[in-house]
């Protein structure tokens, strides 16, 4: 039973995330020979704030407001 494992930054739309899901079992199925129903995709959203390169975050990169400044 293949799994796959996905993470990355929010802000897709539940259909992007669908089509994701999609792409991938077909992928898998076809490169490892698996029943479809035997494959499972878990996808990871992560806040903008919570992921960083270094010491920069997402969000700060693209100019979003740091929330940790309107406490």
């Amino acid at each position: 039973m293949p799994l796959i494992e996905v993470t990355m930054a929010e802000g897709r739309t539940p259909q992007q995330v669908r089509t994701l899901i999609s792409a991938l079992t077909r992928a898998t199925a076809e490169s490892v020979d698996a029943p479809v129903e035997s494959i499972r995709v878990v996808v990871r959203e992560v806040p903008l704030t919570h992921w960083a390169a270094g010491d920069v975050t997402i969000a700060e990169r693209r100019g979003a407001p740091d929330p940790r400044d309107s406490a």
